[in-house]
């Protein structure tokens, strides 16, 4: 199955309260998810829009095609960047935890990105932008542990998460 993903992260703050929002797109099905953490990153949400999205797919090997405005997250991947940082074991990088999490979803699906440009009037990047920033000023808003924890000191990085 061909599956269009867009995605998007904000923070109110870097660090603050921060969201993500994501449009899955398959067909004529059409999918909207967010959510929200009370201290986190801009580059952590962009992440986790990806992973939450790519953990919603049911089954494996479906065609992806993710649409964001991250350059952090596009050239990682496309340029191979993260699988040489897991070589090297994070070291002097950060958000191990969800690059990790990142890694156990990414091989199940064929996924290309394609970087975007950010608030250029791109229908479903808008859309994300509106929910990430609307999940980032909700009054509900969740512990990023492992943003929480790596600042702290905590030695593992919230990879319970």
């Amino acid at each position: 199955m061909n599956i269009t993903i867009y995605t998007d992260g904000s923070s109110r703050g870097n660090p603050g309260p921060g969201g993500y929002g994501v449009v899955l797109m398959a067909g004529k099905h059409r999918k909207e998810l967010a959510g929200g953490f009370r201290k986190t990153t801009n580059n952590r949400m962009e992440l986790l829009a990806v992973i939450v999205a790519l953990e919603t797919l049911k089954g494996d090997g479906h065609n992806v095609l993710i649409f964001s405005d991250s350059k952090y997250v596009v050239e990682a991947v496309e340029k191979g960047w993260v699988f040489g940082w897991v070589k090297k074991g994070f070291k002097g990088k950060k958000n191990k935890d969800l690059w990790l999490r990142f890694l156990k979803i990414y091989p199940k699906h064929n996924v290309k990105f394609q970087w975007v440009k950010g608030h250029a009037n791109i229908p479903e990047n808008e859309r994300c932008d509106k929910l990430a920033v609307a999940a980032a000023m909700s009054s509900d808003l969740a512990i990023d542990e492992g943003y929480e924890m790596a600042e702290s000191g905590d030695g593992n990085l919230g990879l319970g998460i």
